[in-house]
């Protein structure tokens, strides 16, 4: 770890109890007031840090931001596992958890399937949006002037004959996602995998993540993938209902 990066990480911890003089810092990390300030400048340009007053800092919002994010994602991801587990076993086909960070998918849970066909995804691999199905579900639930600035900043790589290359088709396409309640992605990612996604609800009826259910084209074809999609449906529906969704909250309803 570089000698700043742990002195900034020392900072943060050493302002976890209670805002601190720049002195104060100084001399629990044990270096000249003059690296301090520097270091605390840069937290403080990140929102890690806050200046309270004329003497006093303290941890910024930025810290919280980012805990209840990583908290957000770790409730929906246990409380959706069952419905995952079981939407596997029942299919046997690759199932998976996906949230919306910084215009991308991250996966945030997958079973594999069962069969010998294995996809190239991961826990913690970042996915594009516009040639997902994870990532139309997650489009679609952003308020319509986001999710139409969020069209047309995207590049739209074409990674197969199938991808939508343009931010009028996308948007057209979201809209059909947000009517039937589920995505499909028609090989639009990778050429021999396609796949259809849900969402998963939270308390409020806001989406938390977006449920998938992805399978090879040898194995299933469009019609075979489609007639999954009411067990896919009824997965999403379970994990909403165990991160807090009820069928009464408005923007929640099940379709």
């Amino acid at each position: 770890m570089s000698q700043s990066l742990d002195r900034a990480l020392t900072l943060v911890a050493a302002l976890a109890g209670e805002p601190k003089t720049l002195d104060q810092l100084a001399a629990e990390i044990g270096v000249h007031k003059s690296t301090v300030l520097r270091l605390l400048r840069t937290l403080e340009s990140h929102h890690f840090v806050h200046r309270e007053g004329a003497r006093h800092y303290r941890l910024g919002s930025a810290l919280f931001d980012l805990a209840n994010r990583s908290l957000e994602q770790r409730d929906v991801r246990r409380g959706a596992e069952p419905a995952l587990a079981a939407l596997n076993e029942r299919t046997g086909h690759t199932v998976h958890l996906a949230s919306f960070e910084d215009g991308e998918v991250v996966y945030i849970d997958k079973f594999e399937g069962h069969h010998a066909v294995r996809m190239y995804s991961r826990v913690g691999k970042r996915a594009p949006l516009h040639c997902t199905a994870v990532g139309k579900v997650l489009a679609a639930a952003l308020p319509p002037a986001r999710r139409d600035e969020l069209a047309r900043s995207l590049g739209y790589p074409a990674l197969t004959a199938n991808t939508i290359t343009d931010a009028d088709s996308y948007l057209a396409e979201l809209e059909r996602v947000a009517e039937r309640g589920y995505a499909l992605d028609a090989t639009e990612h990778e050429d021999f995998i396609h796949c259809i996604a849900a969402p998963v609800r939270g308390a409020r009826g806001e989406v938390l993540a977006a449920l998938s259910l992805s399978v090879p084209t040898v194995l299933l074809d469009i019609d075979g993938l489609l007639a999954l999609v009411p067990d896919l449906l009824a997965a999403a529906e379970e994990a909403s209902i165990r991160c807090g969704w009820s069928r009464n909250e408005q923007g929640g309803t099940s379709r």
